[in-house]
């Protein structure tokens, strides 16, 4: 499903990731852990094409990435890789329904089918009630699962989530996770997490740690 080999990325004079090798499979769950400052982070922006390496290769669902123009780029983006972020990033003046259904808008397919598809996904995660309902109106978990429904809406090939559970209180962190795990079951789909949380870690059908620009074990 995913290929990195030998990813290097650096920030003026500082080296960040030093040759990074990576294979993520099919359905599969993976957690990247390490310190604060090991890479994490810039490892998961470059394997979801939000930024690119200084070199190496990167393929996902058979795609060279170097190989695709900007355009086609953010066209494969949209169409192939979904996202989760700590702060949910929902737009505040739009429904939770309105902002699941942005990346298929964004993609130009049909109003009517999106809508559909994005309600489906909201009552799947236990949101249906809550659709018409602006981020200020739900809780911090609410909106989590609504950001977790638009990052499925175009059904990705991969979900690359960056420290998810790291804004939500232990009960909600841990609802998360298996939210994760039933959509990973329900919906076969690859997840690819960074995270400081260990039972998510251990959760995950596979974990490696980044530490030095490297990947230290797998």
């Amino acid at each position: 499903m995913l290929s990195a080999t030998k990813l290097t990325k650096s920030y003026s004079t500082l080296k960040v990731l030093n040759g990074v090798d990576l294979e993520v499979g099919g359905k599969e769950i993976l957690s990247i852990v390490g310190a604060s400052g090991a890479g994490k982070s810039t490892l998961l922006h470059i394997l979801g094409t939000l930024d690119l390496s200084d070199g190496g290769d990167l393929l996902i669902d058979e795609t060279r990435v170097a190989d695709l123009s900007s355009q086609q780029l953010a066209s494969f983006r949209n169409k192939k890789l979904g996202f989760v972020f700590q702060f949910h990033n929902l737009l505040p003046e739009f429904t939770a329904l309105e902002n699941v259904c942005l990346p298929g808008f964004i993609g130009g397919r049909p109003e009517k089918a999106v809508r559909s598809r994005a309600t489906e996904l909201l009552n799947s995660l236990g949101l249906g009630k809550r659709a018409l309902h602006k981020p200020s109106e739900l809780s911090g978990g609410e909106q989590q699962r609504v950001a977790v429904a638009r990052s499925l809406i175009n059904d990705p090939a991969i979900i690359f989530a960056d420290e998810p559970s790291g804004n939500l209180d232990s009960k909600n962190a841990e609802e998360l996770h298996k939210l994760f795990f039933k959509l990973r079951d329900d919906f076969d789909k690859t997840f690819v997490i960074v995270t400081h949380n260990p039972e998510l870690a251990q959760m995950s059908d596979r974990k490696v740690e980044i530490a030095d620009g490297v990947i230290a074990s797998a």
